[in-house]
């Protein structure tokens, strides 16, 4: 798997800043001018893409009652029926080229989420230029082998997966030639407890799989996208409200604008702060060096003088000799008169 690849123009993996995607999901409310207004604070934020769920309420469940078919007891949804719930929280198609094109205009990139055969197609038809398969979807291998043979990029979150899921996911993927993969450390619990994040596992998932990893998040607050920079994360998606006070499906687990704009910039300013693997005195360190200490003279010195502890010791600022030649200076004649508060130099003792 390749360890850098291109979305649209942006470049993503290991020699790149991390790619931070900003997720509409349901919290667009059915309101075409309510996910406009969410868009453009997301663009304000620093991020670099955009991403929507591409489904209908009849490609993810049954309109049904039976008691299966209704959402988890711990769930944030509990008591409704998927059904109910998917179809007030879906995308509708027609708003896709829409919100493609507002994305493109304020310089991001815009893909989605399929959760069907038919919505991989339907994305075809619009050239997006990368597919996110869901944490949940991980198991749905014929989308996935859809998917991975478009020829883009793919994204896709772990969640819910045993390690042989993810190894049967990434093993189709290679099966139908895909290079540019990325797997995102996700936990699957809307939100997530700070206890079940374990961000150890993206180092686990990087040095298994070899691919771009990631983080898709829905814990509360920035803490944890930012700290999986730290271990490697090059991708992170964190859902995003406009009004944490509206009527967004997702709400509970998203950032309102000031919170990402917040993140983007926690982000970015690790990443200046990580540096590199080589061991560098910057220009600025070496310049600073010259206040750390060095032997000066305490006191007047004159020639024949022997240097002792009483005349000699190591002070601020570095312009003499090394502290390291204390000892091999004691006891020396001095082999000139030298003032008190001058920095000592080899040539006071030795020829």
């Amino acid at each position: 798997m390749n360890k850098n690849f291109v979305i649209n123009t942006t470049p993503v993996g290991e020699d790149h800043p991390a790619y931070i995607i900003a997720e509409l999901s349901a919290n667009h409310e059915q309101d075409l001018d309510l996910a406009f207004r969410t868009i453009e604070a997301m663009r304000d934020t620093g991020a670099n893409a955009v991403k929507v769920q591409t489904f209908t309420p009849e490609s993810m469940t049954l309109d049904s009652d039976k008691p299966w078919f209704k959402t988890r007891e711990d769930s944030l949804w509990a008591g409704m029926r998927l059904y109910d719930l998917y179809k007030k929280g879906y995308t509708p198609w027609e708003w896709h080229e829409k919100l493609q094109k507002m994305t493109h205009d304020l310089g991001m990139d815009f893909f989605s989420s399929p959760f069907d055969i038919d919505s991989v197609d339907k994305l075809a038809s619009i050239n997006v230029p990368a597919y996110k398969i869901a944490s949940f979807e991980i198991t749905d291998i014929p989308l996935i082998r859809k998917v991975a043979g478009m020829g883009k990029p793919v994204i896709i979150s772990t969640g819910v997966a045993e390690p042989s899921d993810i190894d049967l996911a990434v093993q189709t993927c290679k099966e139908e030639g895909l290079q540019d993969l990325a797997l995102l450390k996700c936990t699957s619990a809307y939100p997530t407890p700070m206890e079940d994040v374990n961000l150890n596992n993206i180092r686990y998932i990087r040095d298994r799989y070899e691919t771009v990893v990631g983080l898709s998040d829905h814990t509360l607050g920035t803490t944890v996208p930012v700290a999986s920079v730290m271990l490697g994360a090059k991708v992170i998606e964190k859902h995003f409200v406009l009004d944490r006070n509206g009527n967004g499906l997702d709400k509970d687990f998203s950032l309102t604008p000031d919170e990402f704009g917040d993140m983007v910039k926690a982000v970015r300013d690790t990443e200046k702060a990580m540096g590199s693997l080589d061991y560098v005195v910057t220009d600025k360190m070496k310049s600073a060096k010259r206040s750390s200490r060095s032997l000066f003279a305490t006191q007047d010195i004159k020639k024949g003088e022997a240097f002792s502890a009483e005349n000699v010791k190591s002070l601020r600022p570095g312009m003499g000799l090394h502290p390291k030649y204390y000892q091999q200076l004691m006891g020396k004649e001095a082999l000139i008169d030298i003032e008190r508060g001058t920095p000592l130099e080899l040539a006071h003792f030795s020829n």
